[in-house]
């Protein structure tokens, strides 16, 4: 750790003030004009991908772009590093991490993976690490994950054990339990699990993991490192680094935290030997620690990474500020989802409290849902014939499992609702609507491809 570089900030300050948030709170119309810039008449349930960014941030992100190509050397020597730790030094804060040099900003969760994968393929590759020693997985991790393991780790020697998400799920307890086999098999003639990669928030389908839980676990079964994979958490649950307890955290600032694409952060916590994490690509701040080698990857534009304090003057306007919005989201986002399954007959893909800010809805059997190419071109059709975004789910039943039907046979589909600040309930009608339409009209998933 760098702690003497005055690049990563003040090494002992630590504020405890609260974010002052607004007297005057947002109102619906204020929301409106936030996003106006957002397609009006495509219903835009699917914040978890892309996530998005008001009119106030995006006028921030300009204002940086704009300082930097009317004098790029005063920008570089002058704005650039202090502006890239004031945000890190407000990620520090609202994830409750002990030091700025703790926080990272890079590009997305993919490249934090890369991160940390490669100094794991590195360990196999030096020997460090025995031949089929292994890495423990969700086996629903980002698909862009699973490459990296690829890349880094198995052509290096290593090994991948995937843990089995219920899906549906009804508690916590069954992926608790799927974890507890996934080591016992990791472990087994000998091996060691070099590295558990577990999700805060799963992507797809999505499920709020009980993390604090698994990581403890991996630590009592003598894990060496865990890395919590949380692209959609910050600005959806709550984040304490500390509580959950891994020694890497990546979360998306793009997704839930209004930032514009793309960034995120990486939290090492100080406690790991870290001086040999570095930015995969290699620039002339190379050797000066992560968080000093992410901020200067070359000429390129770091707007995204300087808007944080921008955000943040957004998020307090809000009643309760990024906790009201939480709030608020999950709310609806059950609330949107219960009203689904009452119109269509199906069923929600988790508990209520295991979701955050999007949930997974049961689509009706008659769809015919039956492969990943039914799922992709449903949602093309969805968007193109009724202007609705929203990802689709192919369910893929395990041998002998009892799949959950409705009154014309088993679900094998489901939708992934989001739900953010500039949502409205017209929104989720129409994909309630749209679905409906084709169940009446006899529309299978088989007939669209024919259209």
């Amino acid at each position: 750790m760098q702690h003497d570089d005055p690049r990563n900030g003040e090494s002992t300050h630590r504020s405890s003030k609260k974010p002052k948030i607004s007297s005057q709170f947002i109102t619906e119309s204020d929301i409106r004009d936030e996003f106006s810039h957002h397609h009006p008449r495509v219903a835009r349930i699917n914040n978890g991908s892309f996530g998005s960014c008001p009119g106030s941030v995006l006028a921030a992100q300009r204002h940086w772009q704009l300082q930097f190509l009317r004098q790029p050397d005063a920008f570089y020597f002058n704005s650039l590093r202090d502006g890239i730790t004031a945000s890190r030094k407000i990620i520090k804060d609202l994830i409750n991490a002990d030091h700025v040099d703790e926080v990272s900003l890079v590009d997305n969760a993919t490249t934090a993976a890369a991160i940390v994968l490669q100094r794991i393929g590195r360990s196999f590759a030096e020997g460090k690490f025995q031949k089929n020693d292994t890495v423990l997985m969700l086996h629903c991790a980002y698909e862009a994950v699973k490459k990296s393991i690829q890349a880094y780790v198995t052509r290096a020697g290593g090994s991948v054990i995937e843990v089995r998400l219920p899906f549906p799920v009804n508690s916590e307890e069954e992926i608790i339990s799927e974890l507890k086999k996934s080591i016992d098999e990791g472990k087994s003639n000998g091996r060691r699990i070099r590295l558990a990669i577990i999700d805060h928030i799963t992507s797809m389908p999505s499920v709020v993991i009980p993390v604090k839980e698994l990581v403890r676990i991996c630590r009592a079964e003598g894990i060496e490192q865990v890395f919590v994979d949380a692209a959609h958490a910050i600005g959806s649950v709550k984040v304490d680094v500390k509580e959950v307890g891994a020694d890497f955290y990546v979360s998306n600032l793009h997704k839930w935290f209004f930032c514009p694409p793309s960034v995120a952060f990486l939290y090492c916590n100080k406690s790991t030997k870290s001086s040999d994490l570095h930015h995969p690509v290699v620039s002339h701040e190379y050797g000066n620690g992560l968080p000093i080698e992410s901020s200067w990857t070359g000429t390129r534009d770091y707007s995204s990474q300087l808007v944080v304090p921008a955000v943040l003057e957004f998020v307090n306007r809000f009643e309760g500020g990024i906790e009201g919005i939480m709030k608020r989201n999950h709310d609806q986002v059950v609330k949107m989802g219960k009203m689904l399954v009452e119109s269509w007959g199906t069923n929600l893909g988790s508990p209520p409290e295991m979701s955050a800010a999007m949930i997974m809805v049961g689509l009706p059997s008659r769809l015919c849902l039956n492969s990943e190419k039914d799922a992709l071109k449903l949602r093309s059709h969805l968007r193109d014939c009724y202007e609705v975004e929203v990802p689709i789910f192919h369910q893929v039943p395990k041998d002998g499992e009892v799949g959950v039907r409705d009154k014309d046979g088993f679900i094998t589909g489901y939708v992934r609702i989001s739900h953010q600040v500039y949502n409205t309930l017209e929104d989720y009608e129409k994909l309630r609507d749209a679905i409906i339409q084709l169940v009446e009209d006899g529309k299978t998933c088989k007939m669209l491809f024919k259209e």
